[in-house]
């Protein structure tokens, strides 16, 4: 019995254990569920989420609680009901297999009530309780049937989703649901007419569809279905009366939804209908359904059921399907028109399917297709046309045996396609094209006009395109029909290989017309790949048969086109490339001996084209490489005849480039050289004739071109070409457009001039060109006179000169060639040009009647040149006209005005530079007939008012030209006796002061003349021309401080350079020298006026010894000079010459100025820092103004208002002046020495005068003058007293030597932070640090005077000096000074200060002893903690701010002190600082958790159980606070966690802090929080009570990340624990407080609680 008792006893915990079980599962999924209802969607998803991990857990508990919670909350309003159905559905396709019967039923039941609960529509709800039906379908499938057709009664009429889930039961189980669909149907059909609502009919059609489908899966896949018995004649008759009720009566339904759903239904139902039936319904069928094409804007689903339809017609052998054949074409093919949107892709979706019916339609009946489409394609329509030609690409490839015996008719209907300009036409006829040559069609007759039509396409202008439209819009960017029809000519070249004997040759044929120049690259390429691919067959099938082909061009024809459009090489996708290449592989065609040599040669030069791009390349030297690969081949043909036929094919080629100047200019030059290498005499003659009758005169390219064409000629047939000339001139052809008439007619129009420009021109090229020794002799004789022949005109026996500037451009340039051809000749030294002075006079008339303001045309730049050239010949030129020519030329330069930036502004730019250099070659050229220091005057003489004009582009190009002569005369220069420079003073002082100019670009062209003029001094003194001499050369170096934007740096440099003129400068020229500078005071340019007087001053100190007999007459100019300007650097400079006179009388002098009205006007300032030149002045001065600054009060305190609550303070004006007065005096750089000797006393006074400035006003008199002064254009500086303060400590610090401390403080804001009440003690403490870093030495002595300053009456001043000595003690300096201990007890008697602020520095000074002497720690640790300890006790803190600093204090010596100093203040220090972990202020929260991390660092292997309780309770709000709003405290819990790790003894744990808890590393924080409850689990399960208790109180924490981190950690400990410690926790208790996170108002917080509430199922 006893054992009875027991095992009942037993069994009846075990029953008791899975009741409470059971509860707590029904309790945690009704939490849930009760929560679904939340407003949030991401809550929603949450707690469905949990809900499903409970299902994972225990599936049929969670699903009996779903169905039980369902059925007893009948009013859960159903958006909800449907989430939970979702869940429901989701558990069971996840646990199907482990579901049983009874539990399935159960479901089966709900879902089916849930879904017919209420006869209207609510689709969501009724959705998903249809999904769990289906989804228990997948296994159960006999129940679900079972429950469904209960409700599928015949008769009556069933629930809309009864039969939707029937319906999605046939999708999801094709082989369950088959054999129930015979009495489905059955079933169904009576009830199709009792369905009224358009809705159910909807879902009738909709089952139908899926039934048929499902019936042809079946049917597909018989051997696999369980029934392989089961045929088609099954469902026949069943399908046709419901196809029968669908077509008659629901498909003239109103409702586009409903014939939408009938039309879906019909196509698969089509298949099963019998065959005799189908054809019985096809005549009535296919209208019907094409009907619908009109009601529906979407007909996708139309397109896809008539292709169905029309593929079940044509299986079953359709006879009636003909007679439908024009009434489906005609309404496909409106389908087919309709534009598609890319954005639409059911329209497009549509087309397809549209496509497919076509297919169909060409395998039954082809004929009748073609006879309607193709006559579609004469309409001028584009929608029709584009459509139809999309229909024959498709059946084309579709059908391509149908289509065999009809290529020929397909052909011939493409003719007017071809004519059709719209370019979405063009596309789609490139298609058809493509399609048609990969299926045999171009190879018919016919073919070749296919392929024209492709070519055409390609030479479309790419910069013509019309703009790109949107989707739908009216045109195609013709860019886009170009692209497709490059791509398809190389694609039909290379992949297609039937169709290489269609484009061979014939291809040929386009590369000479005109109009397929676009497509000269395409073309080149795919001939190229042709003619290798048949090089590869043999030499027969290469061979072209030029007789076959009437048009294929010639060889001649083909070389010249090829050769003339390379020279454009990068134009239409770098044809110049392709041409070459093509023009190598035909070289057996061209000529049977160029196939050598041109294997070298055109390789060349497609390598020179490759290496470079359209902008790097240069046109003339490309130009010249093809000119000598054209020489190169006529040399290696060498045959007369095929020359001469060369010549005349480019000359009939001429007309071709009437479009592109470019290249008809080369196509002459290519005419010229051909001609040249020809030996008949008779056709040179004649062609030139021919050449000279046909011109265009009018175009400046072809006159050019011309021109070049005759003198490239004439170096193989000068006479020749001079004969031809004459005879032209003589020809009727010229005499009838220079008839008298012409002077009265319009000169544009009758272009009798272009025609004298070309011969003019003709006779220039032709000088230039032939050889030297022939044309000398017939410069003056023949070609000079006829070039002025047909320049003047004379009327009458009146010479008439013309005003057309082309024609005197002409002339100019042709005067240019003539002379540069007598110059070229080795008999130029013994030629007399008598016409010399005479054509001089002709360029000046021709520079003059230019516009003197702007630069247009090259002809004064030309004219220029021509009379550089005409300068160097004999016999020379007279002075006046020397000095006439200079003045001239430099006037038509200098007064040019700067050009407004414009779109041709670089044409223009280089147009300007070309001229300049012209001018200087002109003037160069001068100078060098009179290379003497006089010669070299008049230049300058003549330069001068350009030099110091007023407008600073003028004074630019002035030196630049002086720069340039001087270059020349000192290259040039040979001196055979030593004679005086006499006037280098005088061009020196006219230089040097533009060293300074406004433009940087002059002053570098005046240093440069500088240079160039002591170089001449010393080649006049003698010494050889390479001799480079120290001095002077310093002067190059100096150019690039020219160009500093500094203008001290800049004046610095005119000092330099000033020292250096003065070393080099004879004696005898520096009065003359300075003479001119201060001439130079007063220049327009300001720049240039502070030059000299830097200039001036620096020679007096270099070289005044000299000037003793001559100072009277210095000091009266420089008196003269000050009474003629008030300007600042003037004066500045007069004073800085007489400042001695000040030194005398200093303390008078320092009363004196203080007695100035501040702030201090700069004449004030300027004296100021003048008496800081001598060292030992500078010392008394700062010693009297340190007196003059400490002896006053500093501040006097009143009240602006009678009731204002604290009284404002205004600064003396003693200390205030003396203050401002230092700043100048220590802002001298010779104060230095003085500020060094009196360093710590100007350091501490300064830095307390900082101390009681802050905050402190000025009086009301001088806060006027500041605001008038701060608004003047150049203010005064800051008069504010902190400020002036702060700045003159800065300026004694840079005087001091200590620029470190300065540039430190600077970095990191301190300077700022000083003058701010906020920010003074941190500016101090910053100060400070800097001191220690870089004025280490310093210390001992400023240490000293702040020491005695703890007694100061001022309070602010005590906090500042104990701020600085508190911070003195985190640097090793104090130590290696032997300061420590005096600090130290200095700072123990602060510590009783009653200022708290006092206090807390002290507390931080001892702290910073732990990084500044650290090894001083252990001997005064006990005093240390004891007093930073009390700190956390300080009574009087009313902030808790010593408290804190107490604490960070603590945080920094513990790990220090001695064990057994730290051991007896360990578990106080860590109770005291507990309440500080959930501080609302984030110090104090960071400080206390930091010291806590240390506190345990610190006890690290030799933890008291006592403390380690201490740090097992912090373990959870450390965790939780790991995400603190505060990325501080984040830290500071990281570096806390890292150190209790060890003293928990557990490796896992510790090893997991350590690897996620690194700073600077990014903390996934959820996947650290479940790796550590793991490891906490695993081995202090204990622990899982305390943990979630204290989990709990963070539920009520005031940060919403905190209060979400909280059930997280409860849900990870819970996931991680065993099932056997939940006696640990009080399930209901958190049930309970999770219930009410569930109605947090954080969202976040919310989806934490529910997710938590899925995992406690593992004590549920």
């Amino acid at each position: 019995m006893r054992e009875g008792a027991a095992h009942f006893c037993v069994g009846h915990e075990e029953t008791a254990a899975v009741d409470m079980a059971e509860s707590y599962m029904k309790k945690l999924c009704a939490t849930l569920m009760d929560a679904v209802t939340d407003k949030d969607p991401q809550v929603q998803e949450q707690i469905c989420s949990a809900l499903c991990a409970l299902g994972e857990a225990q599936p049929e508990e969670t699903l009996r609680a779903f169905e039980e919670y369902l059925r007893q909350h009948e009013k859960l309003a159903h958006p909800y009901r449907a989430m939970i159905l979702k869940t429901m559905e989701a558990v069971v396709r996840s646990h199907i297999s482990k579901l049983d019967k009874d539990m399935a039923g159960a479901i089966i039941l709900l879902a089916s009530s849930e879904m017919t609960k209420v006869k209207d529509l609510v689709p969501d709800w009724q959705q998903a309780a249809s999904s769990v039906l289906v989804a228990v379908g997948t296994r159960f499938i006999n129940a679900v049937m079972e429950e469904l057709l209960s409700w599928f009664q015949p008769g009556l009429l069933p629930h809309h989703f009864i039969v939707q889930t029937l319906a999605s039961l046939a999708a999801s189980n094709v082989f369950g649901m088959v054999p129930f669909l015979t009495s489905i149907l059955s079933t169904m059909l009576p009830m199709l007419p009792m369905a009224k609502q358009d809705a159910m009919r909807v879902v009738f059609c909709s089952a139908l569809r899926h039934f048929s489908e499902s019936i042809l899966e079946y049917l597909a896949d018989l051997d696999q279905a369980p029934d392989p018995t089961v045929r088609k004649d099954a469902f026949s008759s069943h399908i046709f009366s419901a196809h029968d009720v669908l077509f008659n009566h629901w498909l003239q339904s109103r409702e586009a939804k409903l014939r939408l759903a009938v039309v879906e239904a019909l196509g698969p139902m089509s298949h099963l209908l019998p065959n005799e039936r189908l054809e019985e319904q096809l005549p009535r069928l296919i209208p019907g359904v094409l009907a619908l094409y009109k009601k529906h804007a979407e007909t996708f689903h139309v397109s896809k059921s008539l292709g169905q339809i029309l593929e079940a017609a044509v299986s079953v052998g359709s006879r009636t399907l003909e007679v439908q054949l024009d009434a489906l074409l005609a309404a496909l093919h409106a389908q087919i028109c309709v534009p598609v949107e890319s954005s639409s892709p059911l329209v497009v979706r549509n087309q397809k399917e549209v496509l497919r019916c076509y297919t169909v339609l060409a395998c039954f009946a082809p004929d009748r297709l073609l006879a309607f489409l193709l006559p579609k394609l004469d309409t001028s329509n584009e929608r029709i046309r584009v459509g139809s030609l999309q229909v024959l690409r498709h059946v084309i490839n579709s059908a391509a045996a149908q289509m065999e015996i009809r290529k020929l008719f397909i052909l011939s209907s493409m003719r007017l396609p071809l004519l059709d300009t719209n370019n979405k036409v063009k596309r789609a006829v490139v298609q058809v094209i493509s399609a048609m040559a990969h299926h045999g069609y171009l190879e018919q007759p016919g073919g070749q006009a296919m392929m024209e039509y492709i070519v055409q396409q390609c030479a479309l202008p790419p910069e013509l395109q019309p703009e790109r439209r949107g989707p739908g819009g009216e045109d195609l960017p013709a860019d886009s029909v170009r692209a497709i029809s490059i791509s398809t000519l190389y694609l039909i070249s290379t992949t297609v290989d039937r169709m290489s004997d269609v484009l061979w040759p014939y291809l040929l044929e386009f590369l000479t017309p005109v109009r397929f120049t676009g497509a000269l690259t395409p073309l080149c390429r795919s001939l190229a790949h042709l003619a290798l691919k048949r090089q590869e067959a043999g030499a027969n099938a290469f061979l072209i048969q030029y007789e076959a082909s009437v048009k294929l061009p010639s060889p001649y024809a083909i070389t010249s086109r090829l050769l003339v459009v390379s020279s454009d090489p990068y134009v239409g996708d770098c044809r110049g490339v392709a041409s070459l290449r093509l023009l190598h592989v035909l070289h057996h065609h061209i000529h049977p001996l160029l196939g050598p040599r041109w294997e070298t040669t055109v390789p060349q030069l497609v390598q020179h084209l490759d290496e470079r791009t359209e902008e790097t390349l240069s046109r003339k030297e490309w130009e010249e490489k093809l000119l000598m690969f054209l020489r190169d081949t006529l040399a290696v043909v060498s045959d007369n005849t095929w020359v001469c036929q060369l010549s005349l094919e480019m000359c009939k080629q001429l007309p071709c480039y009437n479009g592109a100047p470019q290249e008809k200019n080369f196509l002459y030059k290519c005419i010229g050289t051909a001609l040249g290498a020809a030996s008949s005499k008779e056709v040179v003659r004649k062609q030139l004739q021919e050449l000279l009758e046909t011109a265009r005169y009018q175009e400046e390219a072809e006159r050019e071109g011309l021109a070049c064409c005759f003198g490239i000629c004439a170096i193989s047939h000068l006479d020749d070409v001079l004969a031809q000339l004459e005879d032209f001139v003589r020809s009727d052809v010229f005499r009838k457009s220079v008839g008298i008439l012409s002077i009265f007619k319009d000169r544009s129009e009758n272009g009798v001039e272009k025609v004298k420009s070309v011969l003019i021109l003709c006779y220039g090229h032709v000088a230039v060109q032939a050889p030297r020794e022939l044309v000398l002799a017939r410069v003056e004789a023949d070609i000079l006179r006829n070039m002025f022949q047909y320049f003047n005109t004379k009327v009458l026996g009146i010479k008439v000169e013309t005003k057309d500037p082309a024609l005197k451009l002409c002339l100019v340039q042709s005067v240019c060639m003539v002379c540069q051809a007598i110059c070229g000749s080795t008999q130029a030294g013994a030629f007399h040009f008598a016409r010399k002075a005479e054509l001089v006079a002709h360029m000046m008339e021709f520079i003059r009647a230019e516009p003197p303001d702007s630069l247009r045309t090259p002809l004064r730049k030309e004219a220029m040149t021509a009379c550089t050239l005409l300068v160097s010949l004999e016999p020379p030129l007279e002075e006046q006209m020397q000095a006439d020519v200079t003045h001239c030329c430099l006037q038509s330069v200098m007064a040019l005005l700067p050009e407004p930036d414009r779109e041709d502004a670089s044409d223009r730019e280089a147009l300007y530079l070309d001229t300049v250099h012209a001018l200087e070659d002109l003037l160069t050229s001068l100078l060098h007939r009179n290379m003497t220091p006089q010669g070299l005057q008049i230049m300058v003489e003549h330069l001068s008012p350009w030099i110091k004009s007023p407008r600073g582009h003028e004074r630019e190009r002035a030196l630049r030209v002086s720069a340039c002569l001087l270059r020349y005369f000192l290259e040039h220069l040979h001196v055979s006796v030593l004679v005086p420079f006499h006037n280098l003073g005088l061009l020196v002082g006219l230089f040097s002061p533009r060293c300074a100019d406004l433009r940087p670009a002059t002053r570098q062209e005046a240093v440069g003349c500088v240079y160039s003029l002591l170089y001449l001094q010393l080649g006049y003194e003698g010494f050889a021309r390479d001799y480079r001499d120290d001095v002077a050369e310093q002067l190059l170096a100096l150019k690039d401080s020219l160009m500093h934007p500094n203008l001290t740096v800049l004046f610095h440099t005119c000092h330099s350079i000033a020292q250096i003129i003065g070393k080099r400068l004879p004696p005898d020229q520096l009065i003359s020298l300075l003479l001119t500078m201060f001439e130079g005071l007063g220049d327009p340019d300001k720049n240039c006026s502070r030059a000299a007087t830097v200039m001036i001053n620096c020679l007096l100190k270099e070289r005044g010894a000299v000037l003793l007999e001559k100072v009277p007459e210095i000091v009266s100019v420089l008196r003269s000079k000050l009474q003629e300007t008030q300007e600042e650097h003037i004066l500045k400079a007069a004073q800085h010459s007489v400042y001695l006179l000040a030194s005398q009388h200093r303390a008078a002098v320092v009363s004196s100025l203080l007695g100035s009205p501040l702030p201090f006007d700069s004449y004030t300032c300027t004296l100021w820092r003048a008496l800081a030149v001598d060292p030992s002045l500078t010392t008394q001065v700062l010693g009297l103004l340190l007196e003059k600054m400490s002896r006053d009060v500093p501040f006097k305190e009143s009240r602006a208002f009678l009731l204002s609550s604290a009284p404002d303070r205004v600064a003396t004006l003693l200390p205030l002046a003396a203050t401002c007065a230092l700043y100048e005096v220590l802002s001298a750089p010779a104060s230095g020495a003085a500020v060094l000797e009196l360093y710590p006393e100007l350091f501490v006074a300064l830095l307390l005068r900082i101390s009681c400035t802050v905050g402190v006003q000025l009086p009301r008199n001088l806060q006027a003058k500041e605001r008038r002064s701060s608004g003047a254009p150049l203010a005064i500086r800051n008069l504010e007293p902190c400020s002036s303060a702060v700045d003159t400590l800065q300026a004694m610090l840079l005087r001091g030597g200590s620029e470190d401390v300065v540039r430190h403080l600077e970095l990191e804001g301190g300077w700022e932070l000083l003058r701010t009440s906020e920010g003074h003690e941190e500016g101090v403490t910053r100060l400070a640090r800097a001191m220690a870093k870089h004025a280490g030495p310093r210390l001992p002595l400023v240490m000293k005077a702040l020491i005695s300053t703890h007694s100061s009456a001022y309070e602010i001043q005590r906090v500042t000096s104990t701020a600085f000595l508190a911070e003195l003690l985190s640097s090793n300096v104090v130590n290696d000074l032997m300061l420590l201990e005096t600090l130290l007890d200095n700072l123990a008697v602060r510590q009783k200060d009653m200022c708290a602020s006092v206090r807390r520095l002290v507390l931080r000074g001892l702290a910073n002893l732990a990084s500044g002497s650290p090894d001083k720690v252990r001997a005064h640790g006990s005093q240390l903690l004891t007093t930073l300890i009390g700190g956390l006790d300080d009574v009087d803190d009313l902030h808790g701010l010593v408290a804190l600093e107490a604490m960070v204090g603590l945080a920094r010596l513990l790990d220090l002190v001695e064990p057994w100093d730290l051991r007896s203040v360990l578990l106080h220090t860590a109770i005291r600082i507990r309440p500080f972990f959930d501080s609302e202020k984030v110090e104090f929260r960071q400080a206390s958790i930091c010291l806590f991390g240390h506190l345990n660092k610190a006890c690290h292997g030799d933890c008291e159980d006592v403390f380690l309780e201490q740090t097992v309770s912090a373990l959870g709000p450390l965790l939780l606070h790991l995400r603190d709003p505060q990325a501080t405290v984040v830290g500071a819990c990281r570096f806390a966690l890292r150190m209790c790790g060890p003293n928990l003894a557990c490796e896992e744990l510790t090893a997991a802090f350590q690897k996620h808890l690194q700073d600077g590393r990014s903390l996934h924080f959820g996947e650290f929080l479940n790796t550590t409850c793991k490891h906490l689990m695993h081995h202090f399960p204990d622990l899982l009570g305390r943990l979630v208790s204290t989990n709990l109180f963070y539920f009520k924490s005031s940060w919403e990340d905190v209060r979400a981190a909280a059930p997280m950690f409860m849900g990870f400990l819970v996931l991680h624990s065993d099932r056997e410690l939940r006696h640990q926790v009080d399930l209901e208790l958190l049930i309970a407080a999770l219930q009410l996170l569930l109605k947090d108002p954080a969202p976040t917080v919310r989806m934490k609680a529910a997710e938590t509430l899925g995992r406690l199922v593992k004590f549920a």
